[in-house]
């Protein structure tokens, strides 16, 4: 099991140089974090979007990459189009996110003939190392799905537990946090929770042990399990933390990164390829650790 994201470099290191395109790479963070890739071995990237720009950025952090890696479409959605086309096309592995909406390349990503639509539901994966624990966590879904139903919220989880096994988790323990440990009536979301850890038990989703409703405690610590007597094999050891909406998600994820210095990468899965979704306000260090995480699930996916 990785226990932090210099084993996950070390995986990712592993493994032949992979082809990522960008998608209008205008912002010093994100070429940093492609020319550090780029010189490690990990990747080869091809830019995509206007070349003057792209090529004005890079001289100002004196970073220098090759004329004929770069794709010159001024248009930001042509930039897109183009990005992902590549990969669709085999031409590379996995699409990377620069200085554009979201939107627009999620539209690229969807288009139904140059896209890396599948019929699985795109959901946000991001891979958390949190100084005070003793391993990676895996959390979904903070940045995508506003408040899915049961459904989607299966599918989510089998996004996550995708991303878990190609850290090299073989059965990682999930569990789908709420308020509450007991399932409540009056609470959806454990009635939620607790069809998907039965439909987990039943194999219905595979390769996991799910366990649900559990609150974010008794999922990740073992002294809380054990002060309120859970019986579970998640409980205290959870690898994978599903939520129940985008407010819980959005909220957890930026309070560890903000108040515990944790460290992140986030990718979108359920396309074709993985999808490297960075804020523009994280640093490349954060890009470059996204990077590596598309590296990492994309071999897993072509294994």
């Amino acid at each position: 099991m990785i226990q932090d994201f210099a084993e996950l470099t070390e995986l990712a290191e592993q493994s032949p140089t992979s082809k990522m395109t960008v998608a209008a790479p205008y912002d010093s963070a994100t070429l940093k974090a492609i020319k550090l890739a780029e010189d490690e071995g990990l990747v080869e990237a091809i830019l995509v979007g206007d070349k003057e720009k792209i090529l004005s950025a890079a001289n100002e952090e004196n970073l220098e990459f090759i004329d004929d890696k770069i794709i010159d479409l001024k248009n930001v959605s042509a930039a897109a189009q183009e990005a992902v086309k590549l990969v669709n096309q085999g031409k590379a592995d996995f699409v990377m996110k620069g200085l554009l909406s979201t939107s627009k390349i999620l539209k690229a990503v969807l288009n139904r003939e140059h896209g890396l639509r599948t019929n699985q539901l795109l959901s946000y994966v991001a891979v958390l190392d949190v100084p005070k624990f003793d391993r990676l966590l895996v959390m979904t879904d903070p940045a995508m799905n506003i408040t899915p139903d049961l459904s989607e919220k299966v599918q989510i989880t089998e996004n996550a537990i995708m991303v878990a096994k190609s850290l090299g988790i073989k059965q990682p323990k999930v569990a789908l946090v709420s308020a509450v440990e007991k399932v409540n009536p009056k609470m959806p979301n454990t009635l939620d929770a607790a069809a998907i850890a039965k439909m987990g038990d039943r194999k219905q989703i595979q390769d996991a042990i799910i366990d649900g409703p559990l609150a974010f405690d008794n999922a990740i610590s073992m002294e809380s399990k054990e002060v309120k007597g859970i019986d579970s094999e998640v409980a205290g050891q959870a690898d994978v933390i599903v939520v129940p909406n985008i407010e819980v998600g959005n909220v957890l994820y930026k309070s560890l990164t903000h108040l515990a210095n944790t460290i992140i990468a986030g990718t979108v899965i359920g396309a074709a390829a993985p999808v490297v979704l960075s804020s523009r306000a994280d640093s490349y260090k954060n890009k470059l650790n996204s990077i590596i995480l598309g590296k990492v699930v994309a071999e897993y996916n072509n294994s």
